[in-house]
């Protein structure tokens, strides 16, 4: 990681790297983001799937 600092150091592109920084960051962030999003739906349906089940079996008695 030091050569890679350095090589961008020398020729002066500190600020490609800064925004190579940038981006990786922003993509992890959205990344989580996307994934904490699937989960929550994916709780959201087996909660209405249940409920479903549920109206289904009282509407028998």
């Amino acid at each position: 990681m030091d050569s890679v600092i350095r090589i961008f150091a020398e020729r002066g592109d500190l600020a490609h790297l800064a925004l190579a920084a940038w981006a990786v960051s922003a993509s992890g962030a959205a990344l989580a983001a996307l994934a904490a999003l699937t989960r929550a739906h994916q709780r959201m349906d087996d909660f209405v799937r249940e409920l479903a089940r549920f109206n289904a079996r009282a509407d028998e008695d």
